[in-house]
């Protein structure tokens, strides 16, 4: 069978976006949901590693692409609406951003974690992607142990101002021509950013993105183009 009369088996009509269930072919483990859309989908049949779009980076990625832990597919299951996938994959290290195996790890009632962290997310990802996936996760916390949900619990303005403060302290230190405070105040100054960005649900990825869009074109140009 084409490969295209495969794809149009998915009822695209309900949605761009197919739900994609990700289950360990070995012991059956539920390892992680995702979606896909036509493309991803399509990328996925033809060469059998897993490939997603992600909401937050806007844009299809192959798993693992940054950190190794590919996904190699065994078999591609639609439901019996045609709006839901089911593969079974051998999985590569970790399936979760975390460093652990599964991304179904905290039992809803308690809160509690089941199971332990396998491999350190910075060095799956680096620092500032770990960063971001970590104030997303800080987002629901108690704002008595998390200055990061505190931030957040106070509104826009309260990140904003922060952002533009720290924007000054860094401008200040520049000016005295001081190294480490110039390194101290850009951590701020990014983490702060990050936050605002994270409340938007906007994935560094995104702005890595749009640098790489920019690197064929001069500045002149870039902020013509904007103007025009």
């Amino acid at each position: 069978m084409s490969l295209e009369k495969v794809l149009n088996r998915v009822d695209w009509q309900k949605s761009e976006l197919l739900p994609v269930i990700v289950q360990d072919n070995a012991s059956n483990e539920v390892l992680m949901m995702a979606y896909m859309n036509k493309e991803a989908l399509e990328l996925s049949l033809s060469t059998k590693v897993a490939h997603y779009f992600s909401r937050s980076k806007q844009r299809i990625w192959k798993k693992g692409e940054s950190s190794g832990h590919t996904q190699h597919i065994h078999s591609f299951n639609i439901d019996c609406d045609n709006d839901t996938l089911l593969i079974k994959v051998t999985q590569e290290g970790v399936a979760c951003h975390t460093g652990r195996r599964s991304c179904f790890f905290t039992e809803l009632e308690s809160g509690e974690a089941n199971s332990e962290v396998e491999v350190s997310s910075e060095a799956l990802y680096g620092v500032i992607d770990t960063l971001y996936h970590t104030i997303q996760d800080r987002k629901n916390a108690d704002p008595e142990s998390s200055w990061t949900a505190k931030l957040i619990s106070k509104g826009d303005n309260t990140i904003l101002k922060k952002v533009v403060e720290e924007a000054g302290e860094f401008s200040f230190a520049y000016k005295d021509n001081d190294e480490s405070e110039m390194i101290y105040e850009a951590a701020d100054l990014t983490y702060h950013m990050l936050v605002a960005l994270a409340v938007k649900n906007i994935s560094p990825d995104r702005i890595k993105q749009e640098l790489a869009r920019r690197f064929d074109m001069s500045g002149i140009a870039e902020k013509n183009s904007r103007e025009n």
